[in-house]
Order: C-alpha cells, then sequence, then structure tokens
C-alpha cells in the first residue's frame, strides 16, 4: 500500500520550511531510520528519517524548494514492485489557485498556465491579465489558462496545447484526465508557443536598471525570514531599557592565561567569552529576576540558569544553548561552547539545543566592536553585549594607569526588569569578572 512522506513539523513553532537536500532518489529500497532528506528550519537544518521500509516510488518536492508547508506531500512510499499511484502526484496544494479565478495577477508564478484560449468559464479574469503582456497572441486575447500542475506537465511533456484542451475539473480547472483524452484523441496539436514566445527577450530592455556585475537579488532563506519577524516584533512590543558599564578585566584575562596553561595537556582552552558566560550565569543565580521571560499572563522566573550565546552563520544568527551554565567550570563551559559553535555553524544542532534559554550573551568584541546594544530575544527578559576589551587610561587613587576595559550594555525588558534590578546585576557582574576567583565559590 502506498504512503505519503509528508513534510514534518519539526519545532513547535515551524509551519513551513525548505527541502535543503535528498539523499535518497527515486526507486532506492529503503529501511526504517535510514535518512531520507534535510530540511531547513527558521534555526538549523535536520535530517529526517524513515518510519517506514519500502521503495521510493515518486519524489514530488524537489531539493531546493522554499516553503514547503508542514504536512504536504513530499514523497511517495510503495511496496517493492507495486506500482505509484497517479492521484497522490498532485499535491493538496494545487488546488488553492481555485478559488481565485478572478485575481490571477495575485499569484503571477504559474506562467506555464497561460495561453491564448483558456477556459471560458473565467472571462472576469481578462481584465488582470496586463500585468503580464509577455503573450501577445493572435485577436488579442490573453486568457489565462487554469491546469494542475500534473496536467500542465503532462502536457508540456507530449506537446499539447492546453488551449485546445476542455477542463472537466471546478470552474473548468484541466486536469490529468483531460490532457490524458486530448493526447489519446489526437484533437490538441503540439503548440505553437515557442514561436509566440519569441518576445521574450523583452524584459532584457528592463536590464540597465540594475547594470550588470553591480545588482542581483538574494532570496531569504527561513532563518533570515525568521530573524527579521522577531526582531522587528522585539522592537516594536518590548520597551528596551539599555545599561552601560565598563569592567577592568586584566585579573580575568590573567585567570584565563593560568587556566589555559594547565589545560594545554587537556587541549581544553578557554575564551573570554567562555568565562563571561560563567560569570553572567554566577550573577544570574543572584538575580533570578533577571532569569526570567515575559507572557501575556504571567512573568515566569526561570528555574535553572540556561544561557544563549549568539553564534553567527553564513545562514544568520542561532543561539545555542549553555544548559545549567551555573553548575559547570568555564574548562566545561568552554568544551560545549566549542561543540555547539561549530554544529550551529553546519546547521546540526537538535532541537533542544536552540530553543529555550533564559539569558542570551552577544559578543562582538573579536570583530573590535567596542560597545553596542543588543535586540533582545523573547520571551526573554535581558540580553547582554559584549565589546572588545582595550586598553585605556583611567584614573586610580589620583594617578593615571593603564587597564584593560571592556564594556557591556544590558537590553532589558522594562516590563519585567526595573532600572535598579538591572543596575544590581550588573554590579554583581562585574565582581565576578573584575574578581573571576569568585566565581569559584
Amino acid at each position: 500500500m502506498a504512503i505519503n512522506i509528508l513534510m514534518p513539523a519539526l519545532s513547535p513553532t515551524m509551519t513551513e520550511g525548505k527541502l535543503a537536500k535528498w539523499h535518497v532518489k527515486e526507486g532506492d529500497k529503503i529501511t526504517s531510520g535510514q535518512v531520507l532528506c534535510e530540511i531547513e528550519t527558521d534555526k538549523a537544518t535536520m535530517e529526517v528519517e524513515a518510519v517506514d521500509e519500502g521503495v521510493i516510488g515518486k519524489i514530488l518536492v524537489a531539493e531546493g524548494t522554499e516553503a514547503v508547508q508542514v504536512n504536504a506531500p513530499i514523497a511517495i512510499l510503495v511496496e517493492e514492485g507495486e506500482a505509484v499511484p497517479a492521484a497522490p502526484a498532485a499535491p493538496a496544494p494545487a488546488a488553492k489557485p481555485a478559488p481565485q479565478p478572478a485575481a490571477p495577477s495575485s499569484s503571477p508564478s504559474p506562467l506555464v498556465g497561460e495561453g491564448r484560449g483558456g477556459g471560458a468559464p473565467a472571462p472576469a479574469a481578462v481584465p488582470a491579465a496586463p500585468p503580464t503582456p509577455t503573450l501577445p497572441h493572435k485577436g488579442g486575447g490573453s486568457e489565462r489558462i487554469f491546469a494542475s500542475p500534473l496536467a500542465k506537465r503532462i502536457a508540456a511533456d507530449a506537446g499539447i496545447d492546453l488551449a485546445k484542451v476542455s477542463g472537466s475539473g471546478p470552474h473548468g480547472r484541466i486536469v490529468k484526465a483531460d490532457v490524458e483524452a486530448a493526447r489519446s484523441a489526437g484533437t490538441a496539436k503540439p503548440a505553437p508557443k515557442p514561436s509566440a514566445a519569441a518576445p521574450g527577450p523583452a524584459p532584457t530592455a528592463a536590464q540597465p536598471v540594475y547594470p550588470t556585475g553591480e545588482s542581483r537579488k538574494v532570496p531569504h532563506n527561513s532563518i533570515r525570514k525568521v530573524i527579521a519577524k522577531r526582531l522587528t516584533e522585539a522592537k516594536q512590543q518590548i520597551p528596551h531599557i539599555y545599561l552601560t558599564v565598563d569592567y577592568e578585566i586584566d585579573a580575568l584575562l590573567a585567570a584565563r592565561q593560568a587556566i589555559n596553561a594547565v589545560g594545554e595537556k587537556s587541549k581544553i582552552k578557554v575564551s573570554v567569552n567562555d568565562m563571561v558566560i560563567k560569570a553572567c550565569a554566577q550573577a544570574l543565580r543572584d538575580h533570578p529576576e533577571v532569569n526570567a521571560a515575559w507572557t501575556d499572563t504571567d512573568m515566569i522566573l526561570n528555574g535553572t540558569v540556561d544561557i544563549s550565546v549568539a553564534v553567527a552563520t553564513d545562514r544568520g544568527l542561532i543561539t545555542p544553548i549553555v544548559r545549567n551554565a551555573d553548575l559547570k567550570g568555564v574548562g566545561r563551559i568552554a568544551t560545549e561552547m566549542k561543540d555547539l559553535a561549530a554544529r550551529a555553524r553546519d546547521g546540526k544542532l537538535k532541537l533542544e539545543e536552540f530553543q529555550g534559554g533564559g539569558f542570551t550573551i552577544s559578543n562582538m568584541g573579536m570583530y573590535g566592536i567596542k560597545d553596542f546594544a543588543a535586540v533582545i530575544n523573547p520571551p526573554q527578559a535581558c540580553i547582554l553585549a559584549v565589546g572588545a576589551g582595550e586598553q585605556r587610561v583611567v584614573v586610580r587613587e589620583g594617578q593615571m594607569v593603564i587597564r584593560t576595559i571592556m564594556s557591556c550594555t544590558l537590553s532589558a525588558d522594562h516590563r519585567i526588569v526595573d532600572g535598579s534590578v538591572g543596575a544590581q546585576f550588573l554590579q554583581t557582574l562585574k565582581g565576578y569578572i573584575e574578581q573571576p576567583a569568585a566565581m569559584l565559590l
């Protein structure tokens, strides 16, 4: 019995995703647990495994396809020797254009369905045709032809002119059976579309607006779309308050050097950011009201100290989580962060490794950024922006001395964290950063 393989929901909020890559092809025998494909979600690229055994009878969605809806059929699994059913080859989403026969301009993508004939039941669509003037057929007609994707594909392969095929589907829509009937009867001769489409080069006339080599369009990937949506919502809906403090990190740098010297044999290398993570974890334990989240009905005080750490990837910003950071030493934090960051860049994080978290750290010091203010990652209450350490002249006991200073800015949700609460947290953090031995207590 044939089984439809559906687009999985890889997270509670996922509604669509990109089918990034197929690991199987039509005709391949598969077993339960075998990797079928890779799905790109709003945070990572994840592998999808087979649940049943069988043969890949038909791949319905090509790799690289964007915005594939959750639960949409992406392939058909059949038993060995079983014929592939034809009906599932036309996915349910194909019926979406039917409710909109009077507004073809709102969905311009199916251009291959336009011709000089078209279905008589949709004359109202004719006035909307001018946005696609690339099909000037004799008589001035430019009516749109409504046909299922499968019918279009069969017609194209057989060289059948859909303008000469009568549709039996809803609203005169041409379906597979109509094309096959026309092919059997020989009533629809190959369409002279190639010659009619000769004026197609017309769009090249508009190209000088974007000189070659200077401008190009890059489609948004799913991660970039989600980042844009969430950050816009965060800035519009969350009342941000910003608090900035300068920390002397000479003692922290000395402690880091000593730790790395001890851990050289075990190949553990601790970064400044690893120590900042540990310091924040200790400070959050002392100030649980900062380790919080906002909902429409409650303020949630998190029971564990889970810190999200921003990692830049070529697909966007990902925030893997160091769980129970207050209970871990800097060596373990360093080891975990190295692994999490590497897999984040490769798009191989598991859901539980980037979903959740109670506090975020974004460090741009490695880029030489002196200070900046980050956007809160909802529903979290705060995010700490860490700048670069730099030598500055400061006054200590009436004397000018040189110290290594690192500026940090706390962006806080003012609905949860009052200014005084945020200031107290930063002062506690100052104690851990400027006296790193305190993190051992």
